[in-house]
């Protein structure tokens, strides 16, 4: 198996809605800054590059089949391979492993991986619709099974098992809008209070409007290349370049109903011993056991044994409040039960930065430093992919140059956790990225 780096990466703006653009051009657009961000020209890249991978995660939003298809003839790339990747909300960071993969197993030395959404082409009812296809349409969805309402129904039990707060929820969103003011690509840039987050509208109890992720028109591209590609493209461009290193993939699944999951012991990670959970039934609906697999192999394969003093910050999949804090417990960034302790100490937020409350420990690992889904953007094909452009800038170093703002830099990054999560944990995706100069 082969080293694999990320070369470069672009990102569209993320936003409600794009009338200005088809999906085709509003993937270019974030192609072409992938490709400017290291001074390939369009032909050197068709030279270079062996082949792709898409991401988007519904075909009813799209209402086109072979999207995918459609978006590589608009790049250019034909007929060069290609293949769509889809599994919910995580299909963005399965098409990162994808294109990973296709590196790593010496089939490409040079891939680009893409994604999209355009969901503003429905009403947000019928959004939800389209997404709640991805439960069990046969038991869970005729039943009512919106997303919201699975995620109201797994905090209660959180917040009944392990004393969490709605103060505590509303302090992620705090966080997220707060970092994704400085995010130019973000789709919601305002700074907000656990008042506001509280006195918005009531979706599924306690999780209200700023409790919840937004529906996102956006596209993300990430260039991966082996040694030999890197080399390549450094000729290509007479240029130096400054990659991040892949080091550690990680995916677990499980059943798309909660109900069908079995209890049984905890997944220890190698900072944890099996007394950290004696009595805890897991993974009960508190707790997403795919995730915590993803992680357990994703660290391992890293040579990861103490996550939060060895990742220097995560960006993760916050679709709800509730779900940043399961999936802080599920890395091993705090113990079960303990996420909304790591939220209200100010750990996860980012250092410098005044979000108008005092925390005792803050800056020990930024979450989401980008805003996360809850406030930089959610569409779905992008969002993975999103979430490792934003840490390979991160990674270079080169937040301020992107963003032309420098608040958002983790200071002295030198490795990176990105995280990918499908329904209620029937996909999950965990990737290690380093510095690789």
């Amino acid at each position: 198996m082969r080293d694999v780096f990320v070369v470069s990466g672009g990102v569209s703006k993320f936003a409600k809605a794009r009338p200005d653009k088809t999906f085709q051009p509003m993937v270019k657009e974030a192609y072409d800054y992938t490709l400017k961000d290291v001074g390939l020209e369009f032909k050197q890249a068709y030279e270079l590059i062996d082949g792709s991978v898409t991401s988007y995660f519904s075909d009813h939003f799209l209402r086109q089949l072979m999207g995918g298809a459609m978006t590589t003839d608009y790049l250019g790339l034909c007929p060069k391979p290609n293949k769509r990747i889809e599994g919910g909300g995580a299909t963005g960071g399965l098409c990162f492993q994808a294109g990973w993969e296709a590196v790593a197993s010496g089939r490409f030395d040079v891939c680009i991986a893409y994604g999209f959404e355009t969901m503003s082409h429905v009403n947000t009812w019928k959004g939800n619709e389209f997404i709640a296809l991805a439960s069990d349409v046969s038991f869970d969805y005729p039943v009512g099974g919106f997303y919201s309402g699975y995620y109201a129904m797994m905090v209660t039990r959180h917040m009944k098992e392990f004393g969490t707060t709605v103060e505590q929820l509303a302090l992620v969103s705090v966080k997220n809008h707060n970092n994704a003011f400085h995010n130019p690509y973000a789709q919601k840039r305002r700074k907000i209070t656990i008042e506001d987050v509280r006195n918005s509208e009531m979706v599924a109890w306690p999780l209200t409007m700023l409790d919840i992720c937004v529906m996102s028109d956006g596209a993300a591209a990430i260039l991966f290349a082996s040694q030999e590609g890197l080399n390549k493209i450094e000729k290509a461009t007479g240029k130096r370049m400054k990659p991040t290193k892949v080091t550690g993939v990680g995916s677990g699944m499980d059943a798309m109903r909660m109900a069908d999951r079995p209890h049984g012991e905890v997944i220890l990670l190698p900072h944890e011993k099996k007394s950290d959970y004696k009595g805890l039934k897991y993974p009960g609906v508190h707790s997403f056991r795919s995730g915590r697999m993803a992680s357990k192999l994703a660290y391992k394969m890293a040579g990861i044994t103490d996550p939060i003093n060895q990742i220097d910050f995560v960006e993760l999949h916050d679709a709800y409040t509730s779900s940043e804090i399961q999936t802080c417990e599920d890395m091993g960034l705090c113990k079960y039960g303990e996420g909304g302790d790591f939220v209200a100490s100010g750990k996860p937020f980012m250092p410098n930065l005044d979000y108008g409350y005092k925390f005792p420990k803050q800056g020990v690992i930024p979450v989401n430093p980008s805003g996360g889904l809850i406030a930089c953007g959610h569409p779905v094909g992008a969002t993975g992919l999103m979430q490792a452009v934003f840490a390979h800038w991160q990674l270079q170093g080169t937040i301020n140059k992107h963003f032309g703002d420098p608040t958002l830099q983790v200071k002295n990054a030198k490795r990176g956790a990105i995280h990918s999560h499908a329904g209620t944990g029937t996909y999950v995706t965990v990737s290690i990225m380093e510095k690789g100069f």
